[in-house]
């Protein structure tokens, strides 16, 4: 009977050290979760930044390709206007005297 013990004994001393391991030590269940979270923000930024690079790609392909990327940018970043074109430039009026741009 004595041997039964010391080997009962034993399996429950192993089987605490392996449960503390799997809770609490390296590589645990808290590590496992923590690392799953860090690999969804990681998954989640990869596919922003994938849709970033893909318009990316697009506008450098119409850049190469087309003259209306081109334009568009002349136009805008330049203020090139074509030929027989008539260029107007509105100017917001200005605040009277006495009036403050604060509401009521």
């Amino acid at each position: 009977m004595p041997m039964w013990r010391w080997l009962s004994l034993i399996l429950l001393v192993l089987l605490i050290f392996l449960q503390s391991r799997l809770w609490w030590g390296p590589g645990s269940m808290q590590e496992v979760r923590a690392l799953r979270a860090q690999v969804q923000a990681q998954a989640a930024d990869n596919d922003r930044l994938q849709k970033r690079n893909a318009l990316l790609e697009a506008e450098v392909a119409d850049l190469k390709n087309g003259t209306h990327a081109i334009e568009a940018h002349a136009r805008s970043e330049l203020g090139l206007i074509k030929p027989g074109e008539v260029f107007y430039q509105v100017v917001p009026p200005a605040n009277p005297a006495g009036a403050s741009s604060a509401g009521p």
